[in-house]
């Protein structure tokens, strides 16, 4: 999966799970001050992909996440360990 696949996948979770408007989530987006979520939201995103990959998902490799495009990366180097 190439990290366009991810942002579409993240966007459709952002959208479903928090009912962020998709034409607000960039890779810039900031999670907390754009999009608005807190931190409840964020361990409910982290479960969500770690369905979506089937890859358990290390709370300290998302503790430097702070934008959109950091999910994309984490994500990414996650898949890509496999």
């Amino acid at each position: 999966m190439d990290k366009e696949q991810i942002f579409t996948q993240i966007k459709g979770h952002l959208h479903q799970l928090f009912e962020v408007d998709p034409e607000k989530i960039t890779l810039q987006s900031h999670l907390y001050q754009d999009l608005q979520l807190d931190s409840i939201d964020a361990v409910d995103l982290v479960v969500q992909l770690q369905r979506a990959t089937g890859k358990k998902i290390k709370p300290e490799d998302f503790k430097s996440v702070r934008t959109v495009g950091d999910v994309v990366d984490a994500v990414h180097d996650l898949l890509r360990q496999a």
